[in-house]
């Protein structure tokens, strides 16, 4: 099974200083859903892991986020395009739970969802949280400069790599997907040109 894990906010959709709340407020980052498209029809099986401390602080609750997350089924059903499971923390920083990001906790359930060791699964994200996570249970770290990571300094990205020696950087999450599927198909002794890359950065 072809298994990659990835972070929502600020890599999947836009972030927002007062949490994302609302399907509304819940906006694909440019290329993003054609990404993970891409992914699928690259024979990809792709999992979502994110820390929701908004419910554990009472900014919107169970409903509110299924509806996000419904938005984002239908926009991915559009370009052919799905996402298996959705995995997530409600707790705040202050319930020390052990699933909240940089905790291992969700990446162990994806493990016993679906049966698979966590091995090099590969997973990406925004922050040095989501690498941390995932190196701790062997996944491949992969990193990508939108979100916070943005505004991430050169400083900041040598001290992330040197607690997270095997990390691969990324500008966005089209750059990732093309990465993966050319890799793979690379490893398979397949040729041609992955599909547009779609993503923007700057």
């Amino acid at each position: 099974m072809k298994l990659v894990i990835l972070d929502r906010d600020g890599t999947i959709n836009h972030e927002r200083d007062d949490y994302i709340k609302s399907p509304e407020e819940w906006v694909p980052l440019p290329g993003a859903i054609e990404a993970i498209a891409r992914l699928n029809h690259a024979g990809w099986h792709v999992v979502v892991a994110t820390n929701q401390s908004g419910i554990g602080r009472g900014l919107f609750d169970m409903a509110a986020m299924n509806a996000m997350h419904a938005k984002m089924h239908q926009m991915l059903a559009r370009h052919g395009g799905r996402v298996d499971a959705v995995f997530f923390c409600p707790h705040t920083p202050e319930d020390l739970c052990t699933c909240r990001k940089p905790q291992p906790g969700l990446f162990k359930m994806i493990g016993e969802r679906f049966g698979v060791s966590l091995d090099e699964v590969p997973m990406v994200g925004d922050l040095p949280r989501d690498v941390l996570a995932a190196q701790s249970v062997g996944c491949e770290p992969h990193l990508v400069r939108t979100g916070q990571a943005a505004a991430m300094t050169d400083v900041e990205l040598v001290d992330l790599r040197r607690q997270v020696p095997d990390l691969t950087i990324h500008p966005d999450l089209s750059a990732f997907a093309d990465f993966l599927i050319l890799r793979d198909r690379k490893a398979h002794g397949e040729d041609g040109p992955v599909s547009t890359h779609m993503g923007e950065f700057s």
